[in-house]
């Protein structure tokens, strides 16, 4: 450096699938993250989301504040910034908090099917359990309209590194849109397709190819900045609960039994990416916040709550985030190339 200062850490924030409410409660994370450690989110090096998290990076990455996000998911009138004026109703944008009556009571990718019998341990079990599932009939053009809006139509994000999760409907493949030798994609699609919950939605086409839900594959994807240089990674795991409440529901108690597994998936990716450098801190929602959320994900009418409840909640979470600590890249040559 010419000033004689030596460079900043080069951060990332992943931030995770989980519908309408885990993305409200990712609001009060990203808050409280700025309040933590000292810095703006939209300023870290490389932004990862996946489905709801993919709103997220897009809107951080167009410059949108946590704090204008928290006055947009509150309802209240946005004061600044690329959602200033903008009228915007998250429920209205996915249409409802049911998923509907799917297009046809077929599976919704044959050919991702007969991949995963012909190569069984190249097909992840919820990237086939997505291809079993009926094509949606809803979409996620509302999303769509609204990214357009705070960045350039029809182009990618201003942000250097704005990644963007999906998953390939034909071969079950994770897609990073935005990083360099992805596909091309407008971010309007991308966000739409790391959205596209399978059953729920309907795939989004892009290039002549079919894309869903990147948390088909992983509700996180902390890994794809394993190589990318970072010094410190921050993720905001929806899906992912270090503690969890006490259910009274059948539903509410399977769900907590499927984010054991997210939870153990997600920390086998933060230890790949702390192996090659970074240290990695990783926080979910803790019992309050599960409490606020319920049962269903994407019942936009408890917005309100589950954000007050963040806010609240979120400091204290990333004073006990959970750490894995960076060790020394060079200790491990197979850090040092792309896979």
């Amino acid at each position: 450096m010419l000033d004689g200062h030596a460079p900043g850490p080069r951060r990332g924030i992943v931030l995770g699938g989980g519908g309408v409410l885990g993305g409200t409660w990712a609001v009060g994370a990203l808050l409280a993250l700025e309040e933590e450690f000292g810095f703006a989110a939209g300023s870290a090096d490389v932004l990862v989301g996946t489905s709801a998290g993919a709103v997220l990076a897009a809107m951080l990455g167009a410059g949108v504040t946590p704090e204008q996000l928290r006055q947009r998911y509150n309802d209240e009138v946005v004061q600044g910034g690329p959602l200033a004026g903008l009228s915007w109703n998250p429920d209205a944008a996915i249409g409802g908090h049911r998923p509907g009556l799917p297009r046809a009571l077929a599976p919704g990718s044959m050919k991702l099917i007969g991949r995963g019998l012909r190569h069984p341990a190249q097909v992840p079990g919820t990237a086939l359990v997505a291809a079993l599932m009926p094509e949606g009939a809803k979409t996620m053009a509302g999303v769509g309209r609204l990214i357009d809006a705070v960045s350039p139509m029809g182009g990618w994000s201003r942000h250097g590194a704005c990644w963007i999760v999906a998953m390939d409907y034909e071969t079950g493949r994770r897609t990073v849109f935005g990083r360099s030798g992805s596909v091309v994609a407008p971010l309007a699609s991308a966000v739409m397709a790391s959205c596209s919950i399978p059953g729920w939605f309907a795939p989004v086409e892009i290039g002549g190819r079919r894309f869903i839900d990147g948390g088909a594959i992983s509700a996180t994807s902390v890994d794809v900045v394993e190589h990318a240089g970072l010094d410190e990674v921050y993720v905001i795991a929806p899906m992912v609960s270090f503690q969890t409440d006490n259910p009274s529901s059948t539903a509410m108690r399977l769900e907590r039994r499927w984010r054991e597994v997210v939870t153990k998936a997600c920390l086998a990716e933060a230890n790949a990416v702390a192996r090659a450098g970074a240290t990695v801190r990783v926080i979910g929602p803790g019992p309050e916040d599960l409490e606020a959320i319920g049962a269903n994900m994407m019942d936009a009418s408890q917005r309100r709550a589950v954000l007050a409840t963040s806010v609240r909640t979120s400091s204290a979470a990333w004073r006990s985030a959970t750490v894995i600590a960076a060790t020394d890249r060079a200790a491990d040559p197979a850090t040092l190339t792309d896979p």
